[in-house]
């Protein structure tokens, strides 16, 4: 038997693509994209507190906000697998381009949203930007995983790969950017995420114009009957569930995690950093998935990954320190590096019949567990143990700081009163300077003519509500509350990645039964599109 090579054929055959500049370009486009995306996330990220604070949001809100963004994503790219061929992929970019702007549009309306319909109307504002975004994304990604699939149809998992890489590549760029405005000081929130759309425009202009290929099913005449066929698979449905759990583990953590190691380290630049590394590592060796899988098979390298990600979230869960939490975070990022390319390349290896339906799938599955499930439970779980570790320590306090409404993202889970975010932000400055400072300006100017800095009405109201709670209720009891609820928070972050351990810890088990599989029935391998039954 002779050895198979990274993408499944024998050893000694031809395992080179051969493609032109007209591809390349289209795969570097593709490559932006992720870009965009990465750097809306990351960005995304780093200004939840500028919400929190600014609109009242507990975490819970917040992981809705930013998990409808994520669903989206996995709703399009379901929807669009359908009819991509048919649509063409060049209109489809199109209409990526136009969802990514209007988010930015909506995104900037947010603070009308709140002087006109309060609290609830900012959430429904930034709720709707959120699922524009990922719509946007889910529609480019309807595109990039079959195109260049077909582009390199002999290194599937690679180049699969090498594309994720954008991911990675634009959570740095966000991060980065994150650090350079907090340096300058003042930047407000929409100038800080709009900066996603300079990828954007890159990818349009890269894109207009050019002819794009048809998905390698498509191209070999097969229709969509027999690309439904596909899932009639029990290992294509395994997969799929396994994939939910990568999208949970993933992006939902991701979601979090900056807030999470900020509290460890003790600031959020440093957060921020630790973010970067981890997001370097994973840029940087998803360019060499090819040769690792040519040692270990997908399989493998997948097996490898859930151990790492099982260990860096639970030491995560337990570390104090710097050294300790950059160590557990390491191992943490080498864990998840690999998860999402080389699932979607696993299926397009086995499943080539399957086409742009089986990957969209894939990716669409994945968006949808981290949208509907990771990264609201995830916030869910700090809030829970946050709102239980300061109760328990201090239920006076508790009661001074939580919001009056309980809630839960999902039905099934407790309810819980959580603690209230713009609480929070006052007590951590330890003053009511800002809050002042806010109702001047909003008494001062009557009218404005930005959209992004309405100054009247809701915004005075739920501002002067905040300074009274502060005078009379909070302020004498603000210095020790403080310590005792930057303990709890820290509590209920590492908690939620404790318990989030486990989902890595199951797709590892997952993993060991498809390499057992496939061993008794002759070794993994790529499936010919002309042979597969």
């Amino acid at each position: 038997m002779s050895l198979p090579s990274s993408n499944g054929h024998a050893a000694g055959h031809d395992t080179h693509d051969h493609v032109g500049a007209n591809e390349m370009v289209l795969f570097w486009a593709s490559f932006l994209t992720l870009i965009a995306a990465g750097i809306g996330f990351s960005v995304r990220g780093a200004i939840l507190g500028d919400w929190a604070s600014e609109f009242g949001f507990t975490l819970s809100q917040l992981g809705t906000i930013t998990g409808g963004g994520l669903a989206g994503f996995g709703v399009t790219i379901i929807v669009l697998s359908f009819f991509a061929d048919k649509i063409g992929y060049g209109p489809l970019m199109g209409l990526a381009f136009t969802l990514h702007a209007s988010s930015a549009i909506i995104t900037f309306m947010a603070g009308w949203a709140f002087n006109a319909y309060g609290k609830e109307g900012a959430f429904w504002c930034l709720f709707l930007s959120t699922w524009l975004f990922a719509l946007g994304n889910g529609t480019c990604e309807a595109v990039i995983n079959p195109l260049t699939a077909t582009l390199f149809p002999k290194n599937k998992t690679h180049w699969l790969n090498i594309l994720h890489a954008g991911w990675p590549g634009g959570l740095i760029l966000g991060a980065l950017l994150g650090l350079v405005f907090d340096r300058i000081g003042g930047v407000h929130w929409t100038t800080q995420l709009a900066t996603f759309l300079i990828p954007t425009v890159a990818y349009g202009a890269l894109m207009l114009g050019r002819k794009f290929p048809k998905s390698e099913a498509s191209a070999s005449g097969i229709e969509l009957g027999t690309m439904l066929l596909q899932f009639a698979s029990p290992i294509l449905l395994f997969l799929l569930l396994i994939h939910a759990c990568v999208g949970y583990v993933e992006l939902g953590t991701d979601s979090w995690i900056t807030n999470i190691t900020s509290r460890i380290l003790g600031s959020k630049e440093a957060g921020l950093w630790l973010f970067i590394w981890t997001s370097g590592l994973m840029f940087v060796l998803r360019f060499f998935a090819g040769p690792i899988v040519h040692q270990i098979n997908p399989l493998g390298l997948l097996f490898v990954s859930a151990i790492f990600g099982t260990l860096g979230l639970l030491l995560l869960g337990n570390v104090t320190g710097v050294y300790l939490c950059v160590a557990a975070a390491t191992i943490y990022g080498l864990g998840k590096t690999f998860f999402w390319p080389t699932m979607l390349g696993v299926v397009s290896e086995r499943f080539p019949k399957g086409g742009a339906l089986t990957m969209g799938a894939m990716g669409g599955i994945g968006m949808l567990s981290a949208g509907f499930l990771g990264t609201p439970v995830i916030g869910y779980k700090q809030d829970y143990f946050a709102s239980n570790k300061l109760e328990s320590t201090d239920k006076a306090a508790y009661e001074r700081l939580k919001v009056a409404t309980s809630s839960a993202p999902l039905p099934g889970l407790p309810l819980i009163h959580p603690l209230d975010g713009s609480k929070i932000a006052v007590v951590e400055k330890g003053d009511n300077s800002v809050i002042l400072a806010d109702i001047k300006t909003l008494k001062d100017t009557k009218v404005t003519g930005n959209i992004l800095k309405v100054t009247t009405g809701k915004i005075l109201e739920e501002t002067e509500n905040l300074n009274e709670w502060w005078v009379s209720t909070e302020q004498a009891h603000a210095e020790a509350d403080k310590g005792k609820l930057a303990e709890a928070r820290m509590y209920g972050g590492q908690m939620a990645l404790i318990y989030t351990a486990f989902v890595p810890a199951f797709m590892g088990i997952c993993y060991l039964l498809l390499i057992g599989y496939f061993a008794s029935t002759g070794g993994y391998k790529q499936v010919d599109i002309s042979h597969q039954d």
